[in-house]
């Protein structure tokens, strides 16, 4: 029944008004029964409208509304209002209608208004909701039908204030913006509901007539339960934030970026020892607190974090409290940034850590350490030895488990009491804290087991054999001491086992198992030794301690045997000689120097040992003077590292000399390139010292060790050796021709000797002589003997020194 120039309102249930009621009502109001029929108009309509009754009366509304659009005494464009009116049942009891003038819409206003995004009600000017699009039917419910009634008589759910609160009808915005005649905007209204209210923004303003009378007012509502929602959550986080500061300890501070303002808290003055406003609020005071050890990283941090896109931060260090101490500090906080991504602000709070690591360090020590010897416990060495196989099998050297369990303990602690068994175990922990090396691992596995764990033992098995049975050795010795315990002397010696690794993957659960197997063996033969898990290391450390044992006596009783092997000119003309210790050994027989110069070099027997092959070359020597045919040779011998570490080495070398008569100019000291690793300064001025006296030097294994063509130019040497381990492969293996030749060049430009070590078959001879090598030594030419031969052999008494 609509037509462009209507509105239509659904309407609510009210009272059927007859023709009477029509009259005494407003201008311009029709009543119509439910088949829109006209039953009666007010006096004001038809004196708007300059009809009679005759005109409008049992006329439809649709059939009036034409006339009224063409009616000249109307302002146009003219309209009727029509409102439906319900009964109790629900169904349409008849029609109002209000005439409009000037005001229509244009056509399909309705469905305009319907795609606005907003719900817009339109009220007369007595304040009855007329008009409703769509939105506002959905947004507003039953609340609009309250609307449609007078101010005084609404009815359906009240509407809510910002707070909660009922609204009164007079309060509503629109009857609000009626009453002052004025647009009341951004006020917010709630509609109850089953949940939580639905919040709605509502602008109402007033339409004035060509008289300058309110006409109507329009109301627009948007739904902004989402930002009421946030703007609550927003409060709650704000009353949440305030008391949570109350109750805390922690320091908020604030940093405008853009000012260069900070902001302090009270708490973060109190935190390092200062009372607000003691000291200025600037990014350096921050800046002059820090530990000098976490200063650089904590100003890079903020550096890096402000130049970054990062949006919140956390970082520990430490501020210098006004009376010294540092307090471990806990910083967190967010970087706000502009739409660019540039810092503006950065805000955090600060904790104070220092309760928190006490606990920490404290619950970390009663989880890692034993409570008795504050030694690790079995869990920290289970988490260390995780650690130290897998990096003993990335690094290809050896280490060893030292496995010790008390002799005779239970004996001790049951009849001295535990008191003085705990005393026995603390210092039995602090003997052993003073014998190991830094970089070792100790700890107490429980009851009267420690353990000590080595790493770094070198790349064989013997060779961990021998650093792992010195250590064991030291152990025994500094537990062997008597302890007082109960006021008096006490001995209790330890069982040592040893379980090495290195050699292959290993399980913490099995090294363990395999010392403490060990250590039972100890017990069982003996206690108070050492012994190695493995049977073949155990005879390997027993041939050890059998050589060094015999190495002390050897030395003592003077039992080794100087040999001899001869070195040759190309023209094979005997031109020198070197020295090579044996070790004439009760059990074993004539052993090599392999066997026995490691041990005197880590037993700290090559000293005396050297000593003794030095004075012995010069004997040599002074004999060969007298003999026509070896007057002329040199004879080299080998120095150790060690025997040049001595302050009195130059002194003890020219005195071997003169004791013996021999001539300087005769004896070849050989060098390896490990003195290179030494302080190179002092091994020169005593090279150099020697050397003004006609001693020679000559560097051994060249190519092996630590070569430098700059120690070469400053020590004085008079010959390079090449090592056998060049010399094997020639002349097959290029690489290895490449490296004699540069060698030989090398000499060549320093004006140094070579001598080619390890000659074995006539092609490295060959070889060797074609690339310019003037010197060989040699089983193709001759093999070490014994001094006595050697002389016999080329000495006056015997042939012509030719090969």
């Amino acid at each position: 029944m609509e037509s462009s120039s209507q509105r239509f309102v659904p309407g609510v249930a009210a009272e059927p008004a007859g023709a009477a009621s029509v009259r005494a009502g407003g201008p311009g109001v029709l009543v119509a029964d439910a088949a829109q029929r006209v039953l009666g108009a007010s006096d004001g309509f038809f004196a708007r409208t300059r009809l009679g009754p005759a005109d409008v009366v049992g006329r439809t509304l649709a059939e009036l509304a034409p006339a009224l659009a063409r009616n000249p005494a109307l302002v146009q464009p003219a309209a009727l209002d029509i409102v439906p009116v319900f009964d109790g049942g629900g169904q349409v009891a008849h029609f109002t209608a209000t005439l409009r003038e000037g005001a229509a819409a244009p056509p399909h206003a309705h469905e305009l208004l319907d795609r606005i995004p907003a719900g817009v009600v339109v009220h007369a000017a007595d304040a009855r909701a007329v008009y409703a699009n769509c939105h506002a039917r959905a947004l507003l419910g039953p609340a609009l039908d309250g609307m449609r009634g007078p101010p005084g008589g609404a009815r359906g759910p009240a509407l809510l204030r910002a707070d909660g609160t009922v609204l009164a009808p007079d309060d509503y915005p629109a009857v609000t913006a009626l009453r002052h005649g004025a647009m009341v905007s951004g006020f917010i209204v709630g509609l109850p509901t089953d949940g939580a209210p639905r919040w709605l923004i509502c602008n109402a303003f007033p339409v004035h007539a060509p008289d300058g009378s309110i006409d109507e007012i329009v109301s627009c509502y948007t739904d902004c339960t989402r930002l009421k929602q946030i703007e609550q959550s927003l409060l709650k986080s704000e009353e949440r934030l305030r008391l949570v500061l109350q109750g805390s300890t922690d320091a908020p501070w604030d940093w405008d970026l853009v000012s260069n303002e900070l902001y302090y808290s009270e708490r973060y003055w109190e935190m390092v020892g200062y009372r607000p406003g003691e000291l200025p609020a600037r990014p350096e005071t921050w800046m002059s607190m820090l530990d000098p050890e976490d200063s650089e990283r904590a100003i890079g941090f903020v550096r890096d974090l402000l130049r970054g896109r990062e949006r919140t931060y956390s970082i520990e260090f430490r501020l210098r409290h006004r009376d010294g101490h540092a307090v471990p500090i806990l910083s967190r906080g967010f970087v706000l940034r502009d739409a660019s991504g540039r810092a503006i602000r950065m805000s955090g709070t600060n904790t104070d850590l220092t309760q928190a690591k006490q606990a920490e360090r404290r619950i970390y020590e009663l989880a890692y350490f034993d409570y008795l010897t504050g030694l690790p416990n079995r869990r920290l060495l289970v988490e260390q030895l995780a650690k130290i196989l897998p990096r003993s099998q990335r690094t290809g050297q050896f280490g060893a488990l030292l496995f010790i369990d008390l002799d005779n303990f239970k004996l001790l602690n049951d009849t001295l009491g535990h008191d003085v068994g705990d005393q026995l175990l603390c210092e039995v922990a602090e003997r052993l804290r003073r014998t190991v090396r830094a970089s070792d691992h100790l700890s107490r596995l429980g009851g009267d087991e420690f353990v000590v764990v080595l790493e770094n033992l070198g790349a064989t098995g013997d060779g961990a054999v021998v650093e792992a049975s010195l250590v064991g050795a030291k152990l025994l010795a500094a537990l062997a001491q008597p302890f007082q315990l109960a006021a008096r002397p006490s001995v209790s010696t330890p069982s040592i086992g040893v379980a090495l690794f290195g050699d292959g993957p290993a399980s913490v659960d099995v090294l363990l198992r395999q010392a403490d197997l060990a250590m039972y063996r100890a017990k069982a033969e003996g206690r108070n030794t050492v012994r190695f898990f493995d049977p073949g290391m155990q005879a390997a450390a027993d041939r050890q301690i059998a050589l060094e044992h015999d190495l002390r006596e050897g030395i003592r009783r003077q039992r080794f045997e100087l040999h001899c092997q001869p070195q040759f000119d190309v023209a094979g003309r005997l031109v020198g000689a070197e020295v090579l210790l044996r070790s004439n050994h009760t059990g074993l027989g004539l052993v090599g120097p392999a066997e026995f110069i490691g041990l005197a070099e880590t037993s700290g027997l090559i000293v005396p040992l050297g000593a003794m092959v030095l004075l012995e070359t010069c004997r040599v020597l002074a004999r060969w003077a007298r003999d026509p045919r070896l007057a002329c040779l040199t004879l080299a011998v080998n120095v150790s590292v060690q025997q040049l570490r001595q302050p009195d080495f130059v002194e003890r070398v020219l005195a071997a000399l003169l004791e013996t008569g021999a001539a300087p100019d005769k004896l070849r000291l050989e060098l390896t390139e490990s003195v290179f690793a030494e302080d190179v300064e002092a091994v020169a001025g005593k090279m150099h010292a020697l050397r003004a006296h006609a001693v020679s030097f000559s560097l051994d294994d060249f190519g092996t060790g630590y070569s430098s063509l700059s120690y070469l130019k400053r020590l004085p040497l008079a010959e390079l050796k090449i090592d056998r381990s060049f010399v094997k492969d020639l002349p097959e293996d290029a690489n290895a021709g490449a490296i004699v030749d540069a060698i030989l060049g090398l000499a060549r430009t320093l004006n140094l000797q070579v001598v080619a070590e390890g000659v074995e078959t006539q092609a490295q001879r060959d070889f060797l002589v074609a690339h310019g090598c003037a010197l060989l030594q040699g089983y193709l030419l001759g093999r070490p003997v014994p001094i006595e031969a050697f002389e016999r052999d080329w000495g006056s008494a015997g042939q012509e020194p030719v090969r």
